[in-house]
């Protein structure tokens, strides 16, 4: 059996640049992410609405999470950690949203279709230099036939 030894605790003292410091980041965490402010049950499917506006639908008949759930137990559904996941207090649920979008196939796949989108959009100075050098040579070259 392998031994680990057990480093020494060091206990820091919470300093005022500590607390600005996470204040901080978590402003750029919040920032950066997309929080739900709502849930609500409509016709099989959970509606999450977004700080920004928008919403996504989702059927909960594609989690399993939900498999026990009645009609009361939907409007029981609070959003938690800081608007990244659906809570429930009876049932101890606990799940993420982008876990659930990114559990919907159809919305992956839509995902990578925008982000394939904007990232051929994209120009780099590699692209820019390719271009450049075409040019001098008289354009992008000609396809040729090739007989078989």
């Amino acid at each position: 059996m392998k031994v680990i030894k057990a480093k020494p605790s060091v206990h820091r003292p919470l300093t005022e640049e500590m607390l600005d410091a996470a204040i901080t980041l978590g402003e750029v965490r919040q920032a950066n992410g997309l929080q739900a402010v709502s849930v609500s049950f409509e016709e099989s499917s959970l509606v999450i609405r977004f700080e920004d506006g928008s919403g996504v639908l989702l059927p909960v008949k594609l989690y399993p999470e939900f498999a026990g759930f009645e009609a009361g137990d939907y409007a029981s559904l609070t959003i938690g950690f800081a608007g990244t996941a659906l809570c429930h207090e009876g049932k101890d649920l606990d799940i993420s949203i982008a876990g659930m979008i990114s559990a919907s196939p159809p919305l992956m796949r839509m995902a990578a279709s925008i982000v394939a989108s904007r990232n051929g959009r994209q120009s780099s100075a590699a692209k820019s230099a390719a271009a450049r050098a075409n040019g001098k040579k008289g354009g992008r070259p000609r396809k040729t036939d090739i007989a078989p």
